[in-house]
């Protein structure tokens, strides 16, 4: 058995370190970003609604109102009114393209830039962590919760290369942000040889599939979230009510958001269905048996019933909105519950958590 180079294990521990600070610093610039672009929309909507009662107040004073002659300045204003964005309209479309009203977003393009330098300390720790234990390194809740947060984040920033998701970096990378400092400080487990139950090729195919698949029901639970307060956004700007989270305009639509978690859930979901059944067959290799009722194995397949329920009933049953959103939070909380109530404090054969 090769032996484990705890001098590259503290090295990775420092990267991780490094990776969550860095983090940390694209949070706060992808949270500054909403707040400065919620300072500028309402800007471009004052200068609007002031150009809008320019016009109204020339209309009513000027005799040439009826058919003559609008001076050119007054000219300019229309045009402007009428190219810029209407009040507590969005500024992306359904497609998730942004118009010319977004603005140029430096403090977002910081942000992004600053999660590419995290996902590369990160990518060094997990890869130097594996290599101390001369292993694949998630064989405990340490490290499939860091291997796990830097899959959500590169799956993030591969998304950002075809469409503009910055509206959720904060939400996103505070999940990872989360992710690491539960690793680092809830569950910190040293470089160690990988107890005889996880020594099978099985590891590599089924924890690795588990991690993509927690990884993107990671970003469809920050989707989710995000549709209900945007539904609740339109809801009270519909009743005519004032829009307090201008920043949202940022944000597509809650059908948008809720059609995109949609195709994103189908995908994680086959993921999980092959998790599952490869759980099983590697059960069979070590234990002799398919599935025998672990606590693992019950709230893996709880996960799976809710999932494969939000799925059907969203496609049939016309479970839309709110409730389509819900479902989806309800199957990330049964994640959240079996990765960490079930490893420990219930006992059982995948009791190897590390803590």
């Amino acid at each position: 058995m090769p032996s484990i180079n705890e001098d590259l294990g503290a090295y990775s521990d420092l990267f991780m370190l490094l990776a969550a600070m860095a983090y940390a610093v694209a949070f706060i610039a992808f949270a500054w970003d909403l707040a400065k672009s919620s300072r500028t929309i309402r800007e471009i909507e004052s200068s609007v609604l002031a150009a809008e009662a320019e016009l109204l107040a020339y209309a009513g004073a000027s005799p040439h109102a009826a058919g003559g002659s609008v001076p050119a300045s007054t000219a300019g204003h229309r045009a402007h009114a009428d190219s810029g964005p209407g009040i507590g309209s969005p500024l992306v479309n359904e497609s998730m393209d942004y118009g010319p009203g977004s603005g140029k977003r430096s403090a977002a393009r910081i942000a992004v830039s600053l999660t590419w330098l995290a996902a590369a300390v990160h990518a060094v720790a997990v890869v130097t962590r594996g290599i101390a234990a001369a292993r694949v390194p998630w064989g405990n809740m340490y490290e499939f919760l860091s291997t796990g947060a830097l899959v959500v984040a590169v799956v993030f920033l591969l998304v950002l290369l075809r469409k503009d998701l910055r509206f959720m970096g904060t939400f996103v990378i505070g999940l990872v942000t989360l992710m690491l400092c539960a690793a680092t400080m809830g569950f910190p487990t040293p470089v160690a040889h990988l107890v005889p139950a996880l020594q099978s090729p099985w590891l590599v195919i089924h924890v690795s599939i588990a991690v993509l698949a927690s990884a993107l029901f990671t970003i469809t639970f920050a989707m989710s979230a995000l549709q209900l307060v945007q539904h609740e956004r339109q809801a009270r700007l519909a009743a005519g009510k004032p829009d307090k989270l201008a920043f949202l305009r940022l944000v597509p639509s809650a059908g948008a958001l809720e059609n995109f978690a949609y195709r994103i859930n189908a995908v994680a979901f086959v993921m999980w269905t092959f998790t599952v059944m490869a759980g099983a067959v590697w059960a069979e290799a070590a234990w002799g048996r398919y599935w025998g009722w672990d606590t693992k194995e019950v709230w893996s397949f709880v996960i799976w019933v809710v999932y494969a329920g939000y799925l059907h009933a969203r496609a049939t049953r016309g479970w839309t909105g709110t409730r389509s959103a819900w479902l989806s939070i309800i199957g990330y909380l049964c994640i959240v519950f079996n990765f960490t109530v079930v490893n420990i404090y219930f006992n059982g054969l995948h009791s190897y958590a590390g803590v």
